[in-house]
């Protein structure tokens, strides 16, 4: 969850969404963001909207948080009207959200069943860092009905935990899987970062072989970027590190996507791997296009055309909804040309690709010519990125809508 926000127009301030954004509002997937902006500590190199307990002052409390959240499930209810409108995807993000008890997740999701109800099977997931969760508290939240476990390990090497500030040990991602699975996980994720400065391709290579060795159902993994404003971007300004350069990046990238293959993984976004029928659910409703409602201090929404974002601070937030007001900051009504550059840029990036018909043919033809695209067999008229076109996404990404 992103720190800044855009510009935007003004949001009513009971939330009331344009009449056409109602068009169709049943007929496509429905998916709830839950954001839970709470840090023990902050690491280095975030730049999510994300607080320590000295950071967050005074209107907001962890303490108060679910009932908070909850006021805004039930406004959303309202702006949506009573359509029939069942929940897929629920995806507790942060932050840290395992720094709440396992009965806000239950009073969270009791509520998101009372107002719009869960879909059978519904896929309900739950960041958590390695430290902030034991046997027992998984436990807890399995009981309170998560399904899926997301655990941010990171690396499995002690000096590149040390450089983005993780405060857990090496071990300790590992014995969370096995907690996980111990308390009846049968979904289970791991993130990883790769291009920490300092990292080497050996110590890369250890901790793709350490999260595989866990038998994870998914992995995620993440080029290290470095933010501009964060502790480690001023590091990088001191010289104290050095930034990972474009070509070590790539290798890395190459390095986890044949270790996941060889391992059973198959890539099914840019950069996330899952066993067959592991995909992550939640996320495919955003690169599909589905439509969700982002709840928490700057969470992001998408209903129909619109998308609109949050107050960031959680006293803010809080204010607004303790008034019965919506929480919005601003919002944007995408236009045709806007709705169809968006599903682009986000089908690209899907293993699954986008149908040939709508793109620029000459650009088509000009990308698979230089072994970025290939286009698939008929019937599917589908292009897919070639993983060296997975390198260079966002430039084949703006080509195609340039």
């Amino acid at each position: 969850m992103p720190s800044t926000l855009p510009d935007g127009e003004p949001v009513p301030e009971d939330g009331a969404l344009p009449p056409a954004a109602h068009d169709g509002l049943g007929s496509r997937p429905f998916g709830i963001y839950i954001h839970v902006p709470f840090c023990a500590t902050r690491c280095g190199y975030c730049d999510f909207n994300t607080y320590t307990a000295a950071e967050l002052g005074g209107g907001a409390s962890q303490a108060s948080y679910a009932t908070t959240a909850i006021a805004e499930v039930r406004l959303a209810r309202r702006v949506l009207g009573r359509v029939d409108l069942p929940v897929r995807t629920v995806f507790f993000g942060g932050g840290t959200p395992t720094l709440l008890p396992a009965r806000d997740f239950g009073a969270v999701l009791r509520a998101v069943q009372d107002e719009f109800g869960l879909a059978p099977e519904a896929e309900v997931t739950a960041e958590a860092n390695p430290e902030s969760v034991d046997f027992a508290s998984l436990a807890g939240l399995r009981a309170e009905g998560v399904n899926r476990l997301s655990i941010g390990m990171q690396s499995a090497v002690p000096h590149v935990l040390a450089v983005l500030d993780r405060v857990h040990s090496p071990g300790r991602a590992v014995a969370t899987v096995g907690a996980a699975r111990a308390a009846g996980f049968a979904e289970v994720s791991l993130d990883l970062i790769y291009g920490t400065p300092g990292e080497t391709a050996l110590d890369w290579q250890t901790s793709l072989d350490a999260a595989i060795a866990t038998h994870p159902d998914h992995v995620s993994a993440y080029s290290l970027i470095v933010e501009s404003g964060t502790g480690l971007a001023r590091r990088v300004a001191r010289g104290d590190v050095q930034p990972p350069e474009d070509d070590d990046l790539a290798e890395r990238y190459e390095q986890a996507d044949d270790a996941l293959a060889a391992a059973g993984f198959g890539w099914y976004e840019i950069s996330n791997w899952g066993r067959p029928g592991h995909a992550c659910r939640h996320n495919l409703g955003y690169w599909q296009g589905s439509n969700w409602w982002g709840i928490g201090p700057g969470a992001h929404s998408a209903v129909g055309d619109v998308r609109w974002w949050n107050r960031q601070h959680p006293a803010a937030y809080a204010r607004r909804l303790a008034a019965g007001l919506s929480p919005a900051q601003g919002r944007e009504v995408l236009d045709a040309d806007q709705r169809w550059t968006e599903r682009t840029m986000l089908g690209l990036r899907l293993a699954e690709g986008l149908p040939v018909a709508g793109l620029p043919a000459a650009t088509v033809a000009e990308l698979i010519a230089e072994g970025l695209l290939f286009a698939e067999a008929p019937p599917s008229g589908r292009v897919v990125l070639s993983r060296r076109g997975r390198l260079l996404a966002d430039g084949v990404i703006r080509r195609l809508v340039d």
